[in-house]
């Protein structure tokens, strides 16, 4: 059984982090895996760095700038996370955009991530339509959960064929915005998570952006499986390198 599905049937609520590979130094990736599964993190979704991050925040969109500055590629993220199997058990995805995966080859990147014990993918970029005529097949082959996006303005019908074609869970986009550009969720958001929730989909839903600290990921929580903490935990690196990550997650549990 795939990671990810093994995590999600755990009764407790999931704490993801995520963070960009080669941030803030080019070596920092696996030490930061490490640490954040040390201190209790269920999940951890691993930035492919890219130019064009479309759906980033100015925090994450820094940080995987500087990522690219010092030396990053993504055959460079494939030899980092080599042996990661070796001191790492927690599900581990990698986020990215379409492009480096579609120069690297589709079938040769899904090929090596199962190679690594990569669990799943999350490609903000890919159509759930796309993916369910050209890659699915691939990406099933080789055991990879493909994780999709949806947002306030997904129409329950989209949400509905995003459900059918996942084998994972959802990520529930807390809102329209890019990442990191809120603080805190009002009466919209809380009618959005319960929305989605009375929909009773067939993948639990885990809720990314605006998630920062204790109060949030409860209130994100609340409805969902789970919440996804970006942006948050990139400003703690910037601000205090590698170390203190046990302070950073006591404080959002």
């Amino acid at each position: 059984m795939n990671r990810i599905t093994q995590k999600l049937q755990e009764d407790k609520k999931i704490l993801s982090i995520y963070f960009s590979a080669g941030y803030p130094n080019l070596n920092d990736t696996v030490q930061i895996i490490q640490d954040l599964e040390k201190n209790g993190v269920d999940l951890i979704e691993i930035g492919l760095p890219f130019s064009d991050p479309l759906a980033d925040g100015p925090t994450i969109q820094a940080s995987s700038t500087s990522a690219l500055h010092n030396g990053m590629t993504t055959q460079l993220l494939f030899d980092q996370l080599a042996n990661i199997r070796e001191s790492v058990k927690i599900p581990l995805i990698i986020m990215g955009y379409f492009n480096p995966m579609l120069q690297y080859g589709v079938e040769a990147f899904c090929k090596k991530c199962a190679e690594i014990g990569i669990d799943g993918l999350i490609i903000p970029d890919l159509p759930v339509d796309v993916y369910a005529d050209e890659y699915k097949a691939i990406f099933e082959k080789y055991g990879l959960i493909n994780v999709f996006l949806i947002t306030p303005q997904t129409s329950d019908d989209r949400i509905r064929f995003i459900d059918s074609v996942s084998n994972g869970f959802i990520y529930m986009v807390s809102s329209a915005s890019v990442t990191g550009s809120q603080s805190g969720f009002g009466n919209v958001q809380e009618e959005y998570f319960e929305r989605i929730s009375n929909l009773n989909l067939r993948n639990p839903q885990i809720v990314g952006f605006g998630i920062s600290n204790k109060e949030t990921f409860n209130q994100a929580t609340k409805y969902a499986k789970g919440a996804i903490i970006g942006s948050a935990f990139i400003k703690h690196l910037s601000e205090s390198g590698s170390v203190k990550i046990e302070e950073f997650v006591e404080a959002i549990r």
